[in-house]
């Protein structure tokens, strides 16, 4: 502990000062660290920078989707971390809702089936218009895949072949052209197109 005295008073500048015995350090005393990590409740959810990569954009979408909650069912009946219907899940083999809410790992391996599925429903649409900018958004297939995840692969099939005139709103007012832009650049190389492909777990 260090303690600086001083005095702002004209005439005592020629005194001299005294520290009290009390606070005159006569010998070193170590610095300690806890021995245990401290943990700081944050008020708020901290989300990992994880840039462009493909976590990155799973990590975006979900937190767009649902705030990151495996758990939650929105107004509309849509489940888990990243929103889906029953029947998209249906498409991929998942009949069981309540296990499907209660497991995070069958949502994530449904969120990377979903993808590769949409990656080949859009297989001729993606190098086709991905550096394309339509309704002044550049065009890419992160963009695309998100979009497909929203509104489903038809749907952006039919906005990317219109250039755009035929862009589709969800129930809360989220368009395919938002999508494009809020998720466009992420790398998606990892996700194989596949047709028709199933959840397994």
């Amino acid at each position: 502990m260090i303690f600086v005295l001083a005095s702002f008073d004209a005439d005592s500048a020629s005194e001299d000062v005294r520290v009290p015995e009390s606070l005159v350090v006569t010998e070193s005393e170590p610095f300690s660290y806890p021995e245990q990590e401290v943990s700081i409740p944050a008020l708020y959810p901290r989300i990992p920078y994880a840039g462009t990569s493909f976590i990155g954009f799973r990590e975006a979408l979900a937190f767009k989707e649902s705030g990151g909650d495996y758990f939650t069912t929105n107004t509309l009946g849509y489940l888990g971390k990243y929103q889906f219907g029953i029947g998209t899940l249906q498409l991929m083999g998942v009949y069981n809702a309540t296990k499907f809410l209660e497991t995070p790992e069958l949502q994530e391996k449904a969120f990377a089936t979903n993808l590769a599925r949409n990656k080949w429903i859009l297989r001729r649409d993606i190098p086709r218009f991905v550096g394309k900018r339509i309704n002044g958004v550049e065009v890419t297939e992160s963009g695309i895949l998100a979009a497909a995840h929203l509104a489903g692969a038809g749907n952006v099939k039919k906005y990317l072949r219109s250039w755009g005139s035929m862009d589709v709103v969800d129930a809360y007012g989220t368009s395919i052209t938002y999508y494009l832009r809020k998720f466009k650049g992420y790398d998606m190389s990892e996700i194989l197109a596949e047709q028709n492909p199933k959840v397994l777990f």
